[in-house]
């Protein structure tokens, strides 16, 4: 009989996160517990998804409900009832209700609990709310494994009290052969070099930590012209478009968001592959799923030195500081000199992030835990 593996992940269970899952089942039974009100679509993943309730799938859409749920706070119904009979439990993150309330049932319900943690900013309890307090209180005692995405991740679950016995780094995966079989397949001659401008891609979330802006800012130093394609969806959409008119460079900007099933051909056709994140008081980057799937690619990557972003790229990446959008442009100039030509990453580290070895990760920390 396979062990039972229960995957939680709030209200944010998605398909990249949790790819790696797929490649377990021979060996565990592995279900994801979705609620109602969960942002992202699961349709493509090959995982038996559970439908459950949470006190948010009880009040209104929008900003006015998920005001709402932060009086009574969030929980899964009957959360008790779905984990009966697994040997793991796997969450995420301190501080949050998906974490504590799994650590809560563990004495009772007798599982081990796995917590993966990106976060890179260690918060403990001044910068937490106060319900955030007391999750990370349980979490860290109940918690049988933390399973840090960086070591920049471990380094910051070192302060925020967590034993380094129960640590170890195991980043996520992506699917490395799709990736670089859209890059491949693409006709000589025909790919982004030799198109009539090279296009970058800055991939990310519409909002302002992305940095988006600051690419804006860079390309419209080029000459000659580039293109620009913004992939993603979010509240900075609009005033995005207005700054790319402002700056004159409308006509070479194009904002989309693109399902995730068709990011391998978006960074085919890409000249080179940027993501500019900000840091703000209470995030930086954690990881850039993105950086990992171009360089599975072959696009030339160039990046922002916030938070855990140069240790995902490695050593000879190029790199500037974030904000400054004068040395983004250099770099830019200089990557787009060998436009059209497959850039050789470190093949040890597509092969770290691919899903093959994120599943061994994964299934060699079960298989620890349970024996």
């Amino acid at each position: 009989m396979r062990p039972r593996v229960v995957l939680l992940r709030g209200h944010n269970a998605n398909p990249w996160d949790l790819r790696p899952w797929e490649r377990l089942r021979d060996e565990f039974e592995v279900v994801v517990l979705v609620t109602g009100s969960n942002v992202y679509d699961l349709e493509d993943l090959d995982l038996d998804v559970i439908p459950v309730k949470a006190v948010r799938d009880l009040l209104p859409g929008g900003r006015i409900g998920e005001l709402a749920s932060r009086v009574p706070g969030d929980r899964y119904r009957d959360l008790a009832t779905h984990l009966r009979g697994a040997a793991i439990v796997h969450s995420a993150e301190l501080g949050v209700w998906f974490s504590g309330q799994p650590a809560e049932l563990k004495q009772e319900l007798g599982f081990k609990l796995v917590l993966t943690v990106w976060e890179t900013i260690p918060f403990r309890d001044t910068f937490r709310a106060f319900r955030g307090r007391g999750y990370r209180r349980v979490a860290l005692e109940g918690a049988d494994l933390f399973l840090a995405a960086t070591d920049r991740a471990r380094r910051c679950l070192l302060l925020e009290g967590a034993a380094a016995e129960r640590i170890e780094v195991s980043p996520p995966g992506v699917d490395a052969d799709r990736f670089a079989t859209a890059r491949a397949a693409l006709v000589p001659g025909t790919g982004a070099g030799t198109s009539p401008a090279p296009v970058i891609v800055s991939p990310g979330r519409l909002v302002w930590e992305k940095g988006h802006y600051d690419v804006m800012r860079a390309v419209a130093l080029l000459e000659p012209p580039v293109r620009l394609l913004i992939v993603g969806a979010g509240p900075e959409r609009e005033r995005l478009l207005r700054y790319a008119t402002d700056l004159g460079v409308a006509d070479r900007v194009e904002i989309r968001a693109v399902p995730h099933a068709e990011m391998p051909a978006v960074f085919a056709g890409a000249a080179c592959v940027v993501l500019a994140s900000l840091p703000t008081p209470l995030w930086e980057e954690q990881f850039g799923m993105v950086l990992a799937e171009a360089m599975a690619a072959g696009v030339p990557v160039v990046a922002s030195s916030s938070g855990a972003i140069p240790e995902v790229l490695g050593p000879g990446a190029a790199l500037f500081a974030p904000g400054d959008w004068p040395e983004l442009a250099r770099l830019l100039r200089e990557t787009l000199s060998d436009s059209g030509r497959a850039h050789d990453h470190d093949p040890e580290l597509v092969r770290r992030y691919s899903l093959d070895a994120a599943a061994e990760r994964l299934a060699a920390a079960y298989r620890r835990l349970l024996a």
